[in-house]
């Protein structure tokens, strides 16, 4: 398969049969958008949005795909769907996604992200499907020993935090599932092309969860405020959602082609070095791109333990995969910025996601190739 294009990615997906889980939050929003965009045939499962507003009810993503309501906890309904969608490709994006409500939520974070990982592929291996998967855990599955450089595939999982603990565990499913069930060297036999993917910390429209720094930002800017940073220094990959979208779908078709077994790995998708930056140059960049604004940090003196120093090691995926990442932060959050003014003054639903889409095309259109 040829590396990372908009035309390659229109010819793995175009009429292909696609299951979403997570369609109704902020990631898979965007990937339902790209699917759609590609001409696959999408189902998504999930259940409602949890937040007010939603990307999924701001671009009506239930517009662009048979939108299943369902649990990831439970097997039964998850059989189900896959008996119905008969996907060539799986995209496992369902989860509870944040590190804060973990430590609200440990049980409910522990259920969703480890044993709702568990079901979906139970569910496949039940069905005897046979199909491309692609499970998205995180890169906070790393054990964090605040190393100056990257995290690399065959570096330990590990997590302080519930939500990094139950993604790194989600791995182990994948990992146990891959040697147990579906081992790439019997691909033949079972017909499941595993893989799991580690993205950085992603921005973009349409992110509306709590105590993220982008919807934060947007939230105080919109209402005049001043931001609240609650730790300036904290070093973070950061990336536009559709760098590591990118590289889901690049994977997902590779896994699909006769390329799919020596795929079935972990993949990290982040920026380059440069894309790794402190929080508070990542607020300035918002304030500078909406226009207008301050910030303002307060010591955080109870608040729970997180990581200071997080980088993405991401040759694996250039040299073999044929991804790298094209936006710098800048331009990322300019992106970003755009899209959230827009919905500030009010454009529609059908506005908004030409703007998805219009991103996806300029930004997948404009991927340097690589040998």
């Amino acid at each position: 398969m040829a590396p990372f294009d908009l035309a390659t990615l229109r010819t793995a997906y175009e009429g292909r049969r696609v299951l979403l889980t997570g369609h109704t939050g902020f990631k898979g929003g965007w990937l339902a958008v790209l699917l759609h965009d590609l001409g696959a045939r999408t189902v998504g499962f999930a259940l409602p949005p949890d937040t007010s507003p939603a990307l999924f009810d701001d671009v009506r993503v239930g517009e662009l795909c048979r939108s299943v309501e369902g649990d990831v906890r439970d097997l039964a309904a998850l059989r189900r769907v896959v008996r119905e969608a008969e996907p060539d490709v799986v995209f496992h994006l369902a989860a509870q996604p944040l590190v804060r409500a973990s430590y609200e939520r440990p049980i409910e974070t522990f259920e969703t992200n480890v044993m709702g990982t568990a079901n979906v592929l139970e569910a496949l291996r039940l069905e005897g499907r046979r199909c491309a998967v692609v499970v998205v855990t995180t890169d906070k599955c790393y054990e964090n020993r605040e190393w100056p450089f990257g995290y690399r595939e065959t570096d330990p999982v590990g997590g302080h935090d519930p939500y990094s603990a139950s993604k790194a565990a989600a791995e182990l499913v994948v990992d146990s599932y891959r040697r147990s069930f579906f081992p790439p060297d019997r691909l033949a036999t079972h017909g499941v092309a595993l893989a799991s993917a580690r993205a950085g910390n992603v921005i973009g429209g349409g992110d509306w969860a709590k105590d993220r720094i982008v919807p934060d930002a947007v939230r105080a800017l919109a209402a005049g405020e001043s931001i609240l940073v609650r730790n300036p220094r904290a070093v973070r990959p950061w990336q536009h959602v559709l760098e590591p979208l990118g590289g889901y779908l690049l994977l997902g078709a590779r896994l699909a082609s006769e390329r799919a077994a020596e795929t079935a790995e972990a993949w990290n998708f982040g920026p380059r070095p440069e894309g790794t930056v402190p929080v508070g140059e990542l607020v300035g960049a918002i304030v500078e791109a909406w226009g207008s604004g301050a910030w303002h940090t307060v010591p955080q003196t109870s608040a729970p333990h997180e990581a200071n120093v997080l980088r993405l090691a991401i040759e694996k995926a250039f040299a073999r995969l044929g991804w790298s990442p094209r936006w710098s932060v800048r331009e990322a959050v300019r992106h970003t910025i755009d899209w959230y003014a827009l919905r500030h003054r009010g454009a529609d639903a059908a506005t908004l996601r030409r703007e998805m889409v219009a991103q996806w095309r300029a930004y997948a259109g404009g991927v340097e190739q690589q040998g």
